[in-house]
């Protein structure tokens, strides 16, 4: 398993992969997990300064990603996820595949467009070094077999991939971990609403969209606005309760939330998204406003497990509504609950992923 980050702490790994490893071993595989930033370097990587750390860490991550390269003939399946490095070549991704006797690609987003804000916009260095899409268009097109979380992707995919095999698997969770609280937050907090978003630096720019909204809402409603994350965030007009993503108590954090919130552009780099901040929201039985982008319109019911927004006047409304309106917030609540049960659960999802491991 070749995979960007240390297991546990990226959402992107965690709500996919990552929670059947355990699944696989039973099943009789051998697994070995190799990430290229180690967790040191992760609790720096989208800190300011840092840098002779951030580099050291680098040059480690391609020290371990060197010797994969030896050992990567002792097994049966490679799997890789996102990139094998972030080098801006694919020299690594070439051998990588020279190597193995069947290289499985599992990809989240859609890199076939360039995710704005991010990709050569950034005035963080790490973030534009990290962010390649030249490896991972060598590894959609050269892997025996493809993975990827939205039905745009993998339409999308499917022409690009040698072998023709592209395979929908959505992101899920454990939904015994991931349960609504027993007492509101708001009740819980004195009648105040709270209202919280979780992610990581790299989107921040799509929570930064949202500034002129919290202006205006404040003037109409009272709220607490949460922010759960990896970086600091200040607003001028807003007071925010800025809380360290902790992966030992990620489900208590949200069940400090009472609205979910998950803010996308509208463009064909969020239709790769894979809405795992939704289905988050959605176990612990909170309901989401979010952005009409992306897979939010085929995740969310609109009106009764959240609602889908497209402008800062929509944005103002729902909010104001969720807020002042607690009926309909355990009203949509308990029906997110049932529909991440249903359609997200760990159960309904590990067959497609052993499935795909027989096939080699």
């Amino acid at each position: 398993m070749l995979c960007p980050y240390p297991v546990g702490v990226a959402a992107g790994q965690r709500l996919k992969y990552e929670q059947y490893l355990d699944d696989w071993q039973r099943a009789g595989y051998a697994v070995t997990v190799s990430p290229f930033i180690s967790l040191p370097m992760w609790d720096i990587l989208y800190r300011p300064a840092n840098m002779r750390r951030k580099a050291w860490g680098t040059l480690k991550g391609f020290g371990r990603r060197i010797m994969d390269l030896f050992r990567i003939r002792d097994y049966n399946i490679v799997y890789v996820h996102m990139w094998v490095t972030p080098f801006r070549g694919n020299m690594f991704e070439r051998l990588t595949r020279w190597l193995a006797r069947n290289l499985i690609y599992d990809i989240e987003d859609n890199l076939l467009a360039r995710e704005p804000g991010i990709v050569s916009d950034s005035p963080h260095p790490v973030l534009r070094f990290l962010k390649s899409q030249t490896a991972a268009r060598y590894l959609l097109r050269e892997a025996d077999q493809v993975i990827v979380a939205s039905d745009f992707l993998q339409q999308a995919y499917l022409p690009v991939n040698r072998a023709r095999r592209v395979a929908l698997i959505p992101p899920s969770l454990d939904v015994d971990r991931f349960r609504p609280a027993a007492v509101a937050a708001s009740e819980r907090n004195g009648g105040v609403v709270t209202i919280g978003w979780t992610g990581t630096f790299s989107s921040k720019p799509f929570l930064d969209a949202l500034r002129p909204v919290w202006k205006e809402l404040r003037k109409v409603a009272d709220f607490r606005l949460i922010v759960i994350g990896n970086f600091d965030y200040n607003l001028d007009d807003v007071s925010v309760e800025v809380v360290r993503w902790d992966r030992n108590a990620e489900v208590e954090q949200l069940l400090e939330l009472d609205i979910g919130i998950y803010p996308l552009p509208n463009d064909d780099w969020a239709k790769g998204k894979a809405g795992l901040k939704i289905i988050q929201y959605q176990a612990v039985g909170i309901p989401c406003v979010a952005s009409h982008a992306g897979l939010s319109p085929f995740q969310i019911s609109e009106g009764k497990t959240g609602f889908l927004v497209s402008n800062d006047a929509e944005w103002l409304n729902r909010l104001q509504r969720l807020l002042q309106d607690s009926d309909l917030r355990r009203r949509m609540g308990a029906a997110a609950r049932s529909n991440a049960v249903q359609r997200y659960s760990r159960e309904a999802i590990a067959g497609q992923y052993r499935a795909i491991l027989a096939q080699f």
